[in-house]
């Protein structure tokens, strides 16, 4: 119980610390600055629901990543949201969405990162993010369906984070997501900063474009075009053959260390997903420092990990948090420590997919 202390108040530390920064950010951006102490004041009271919660006996992550539909207005080579898109799939209504929201809130969740596919297909997310301005929610998007309605609902909504996506240079963006596109992202990127919007850009870091990402006039081309914050997301091999773009170890150190130097020298916010896990004590997926919602409203312990016994459209948040799934794999968390890919749970998925079967044959059991 003690180590399960410690991981969990360095952890709270450290997204304070992420926090502190931002507000260093909003000195150098006046217009920034009155939404980000709100949201550090806010963090605070979160923390304090967390610890309540974790008295009780139910440990709620920080952090929720919400994938809120497969679709999208891009075919990206290797894009993971559309390996897995079934188009048969069922599609967490919006009301049931929102409850989630509502009880995340209450949960003491500080930040809820939206995800797709392309989430700005479901613009009817503003009404339940409006409802809850003390969380902070990321929107990672790909940057081509931000137009004057999504830039006027922004400035309304400065909890909500526009990311931008993009790989690097123009021609590695390109490659990947089309002839022209790069340029396009650049000049949404630059009209959100006109409109006086805290926008990032997300860099999803291979072998490929690790020295384009990390190299310190690029992260200031972003700046200048208006991004404050850069989420670093190493790639995982999703697509068979694409097995050499993994970052080595090497290249991982130095993406880590680099965000680190950034972080200390630069106004802005540098954050690497999943980071340097070790200090916590191996992986934190399945609620140990996150957990995934699927479009369908699974519970799922990681994004790369599309395994699930919880069901949000039939059960609460809370219950959901409990599964017993989730508790195994976070038992094993220590073991969780290769981290080739990005993630610990893509290396194990074998041993992860068994876990999954047996808690579905228990449970099918149970239930019969």
């Amino acid at each position: 119980m003690a180590t399960q202390q410690n991981y969990i108040a360095r952890f709270n530390r450290n997204i304070a610390a992420l926090f502190t920064a931002a507000l260093r950010l909003g000195l150098r951006h006046p217009r920034w600055l009155p939404f980000l102490a709100r949201t550090a004041l806010s963090q605070r009271s979160a923390a304090r629901r967390r610890r309540t919660w974790e008295r009780r006996g139910t440990h709620v992550p920080p952090l929720l990543v919400v994938s809120v539909t497969h679709q999208c207005n891009l075919n990206c080579a290797g894009c993971y949201a559309r390996e897995r898109h079934r188009p048969d799939a069922r599609l967490l209504d919006i009301g049931r969405l929102g409850v989630l929201l509502d009880e995340a809130a209450g949960l003491g969740v500080s930040i809820v990162m939206i995800a797709g596919g392309e989430p700005l297909l479901r613009r009817e997310l503003f009404d339940l993010t409006a409802r809850h301005p003390g969380i902070v929610f990321p929107l990672f998007t790909n940057g081509l369906l931000v137009d004057g309605a999504v830039i006027s609902e922004l400035k309304r909504q400065r909890h909500v984070v526009p990311v931008i996506s993009l790989e690097g240079t123009p021609e590695q963006t390109d490659l990947r997501r089309g002839g022209g596109v790069h340029q396009r992202l650049l000049r949404s990127l630059s009209d959100l900063s006109r409109n006086g919007i805290l926008a990032g850009c997300s860099l999803t870091v291979t072998s490929e474009n690790h020295a384009t990402v990390t190299d310190p006039a690029f992260i200031a081309e972003l700046a200048d075009r208006g991004s404050g914050v850069f989420f670093f997301v190493e790639y995982v091999p999703v697509s068979a053959g694409s097995e050499a773009m993994v970052l080595s170890a090497g290249q991982r150190r130095d993406l880590i260390g680099f965000a680190k130097r950034m972080q200390r020298g630069h106004a802005g916010l540098f954050i690497v997903f999943p980071g340097d896990e070790e200090q916590y004590g191996g992986c934190l997926a399945a609620g140990r420092g996150f957990v995934h919602v699927s479009p369908e409203g699974m519970l799922e312990p990681c994004p790369f990990a599309p395994y699930g016994d919880a069901d949000l459209a039939t059960m609460s948040l809370t219950e959901a948090l409990r599964s017993d799934l989730l508790r195994a794999i976070r038992e094993q968390h220590g073991t969780l420590t290769e981290t080739a890919g990005g993630c610990a749970l893509w290396q194990n998925r074998e041993w992860l997919q068994t876990l999954h079967q047996r808690h579905v044959e228990t449970n099918s059991t149970h239930g019969a």
